[in-house]
Formats: C-alpha cells, structure tokens, sequence
C-alpha cells in the first residue's frame, strides 16, 4: 500500500504539472472505485483552475478555485500516471488540462476519490480524529509523552493509530524505532522522556529520507512520472529477516506479529 512518502511524492508529481491550471475535461470510466464517485465530480471539476494541492495523513487534497477539494487516497496499488502514452484499462478517472492528462489507475480499486467545500476538511469523518502529521511542527515528544500516558499497548500499534500520529504506517514505523533505537513491543506508557525525544526526530528524518527517493515502490507503486522511488533498497530493519543489524553491534533482525502486521527490529540495540 502506498504510505505518506507515496503519496507526498505523488501530490508533489502532480502539482508541477497541476497546480494554476484550469481543467478542461474529466472523464470517469466507472461509477465507483471502493466507494461510488461523487455525483457532481465532473461538472464540479470541468472548468475549475487548481488553486493548489496538499496532502493529509494518507489523502492527496486537489484544492479548486470553487472552494471544493477532491480528496484522493491510493488505496492498495493506485497511482497517477501523467500524459500516459496508451489508456490502461484500470485508469477510472482521467483529469485533462490544457497541456497534459492525468489518469488515475487503480487496478484493486481500493482507492477512493471524495469531494468537499474546502472549508468543511476538518470536519470529514476521515479527517476529524486523526492526530497531528508527523512532519509538522505538533508532533513533539512533549506531545507523544502526554498522549501516550498510561498506554499499556505496544508503541508500535501506539504510533499506527491513526488518532495519535496521523499517516504513519507499518514500513515507516518499524524504521522510526529503530533509528530511535525503541524496542517495538514496549508498552506506549513506558517509552521515556529520552527515547521520545529521539523518537520523534527519527520519524521525520525516515519520512523525509523516503520522500526524497520517491518511496519505497513496494509491490505496484510508481510516481507521477513513472520513476521508481529506491528507499526500499535503504530499509535498516523492514523485510531483513536474520539479517545483521546495520550497527554492527551483534544483533540479528527478527520478525516477530504485532496487531495483524509483521514488526522487524533488532533486540540487541533497541531497548
């Protein structure tokens, strides 16, 4: 599935060829993806200029000049392609200006597109109880000390709740705390002061590492562009499996479940 370094890079894709221009057509080549499109969306979005792009957790926002945003999320394997050179059966939606076309393909069609007046964003059901962005400045350790307190679960499920830290997924999760050198299993109230002020810098610095590779183009995920992003080829912990710890410490990768979803950490540094 496409994580926040996805779908940043995606947002960042489409704004170098989107944003200010007005949109001549849009075309919808189904009535649904996981959930029907909105019934107004193409005469909403014909003839509107992109006043701007965004990103929330794991949403892209297209904003227009009518004060409606189109929310869009990836789902499992969606991506934009930009001036394709031949239709792809899964593009469901196809987005044309003046100069360039931009087809959202999804073949799961787990993805999603929802529209809304701007200034009801926050109000979303999706957006109303998710926490702050861990590349924003209310992501402190002060921050995770308080909301974490008495936390008997994992910091690992702690920090892939949605309502704590907003966009953070398993990938990136797993990396964050070992860069924080946290041990995944302890319990959220347990983290202290010192670990959480690593923390929270390691978490940025992992994000913002991966959006500068383009991601981790895990399974079916490309860029706008259609470049891979190589972060996969960088991971410390995320699929190495009895491999080394890359502090040459010693210690040996493990593989252990957590919630659902496999966690990999090493149990020699991280405490």
């Amino acid at each position: 599935m496409p994580e926040l370094p996805e779908v940043e890079t995606t947002v960042r894709g489409l704004a170098r060829f989107l944003e200010g221009e007005r949109i001549s057509r849009v075309v919808l080549n189904r009535p649904d993806l996981r959930r029907p499109f909105p019934q107004d969306l193409v005469q909403v979005m014909t003839g509107a200029t992109v006043s701007s792009l965004s990103r929330r957790a794991k949403y892209g926002l297209i904003h227009l000049d009518r004060d409606q945003t189109v929310v869009f999320h990836l789902g499992m394997s969606g991506r934009f392609r930009i001036d394709p050179e031949e239709a792809d059966k899964h593009d469901h939606m196809l987005i044309e200006t003046a100069d360039h076309a931009f087809a959202l393909c999804d073949p799961r069609r787990f993805g999603s597109v929802d529209m809304m007046a701007t200034g009801s964003l926050g109000d979303w059901p999706q957006f109303a109880s998710l926490g702050p962005e861990p590349l924003g400045p209310d992501l402190t350790s002060e921050y995770l000390k308080a909301v974490l307190k008495d936390k008997t679960q994992s910091i690992k499920l702690c920090l892939l709740d949605q309502r704590i830290v907003a966009g953070l997924g398993n990938i990136y999760v797993c990396e964050a705390l070992w860069r924080a050198g946290i041990r995944p299993t302890k319990a959220g109230g347990k983290v202290t002061k010192p670990q959480l002020a690593r923390l929270v810098p390691a978490i940025k610095d992992v994000l913002e590492a991966s959006i500068r590779d383009g991601g981790s183009s895990l399974r079916d995920y490309a860029a706008p562009d259609g470049e891979l992003g190589y972060f996969a080829t960088r991971f410390d912990v995320y699929g190495r499996t009895g491999e080394a710890c890359r502090r040459a410490d010693g210690g040996i990768i493990r593989r252990i479940a957590q919630g659902g979803r496999s966690t990999w950490y090493c149990a020699k540094c991280q405490k």
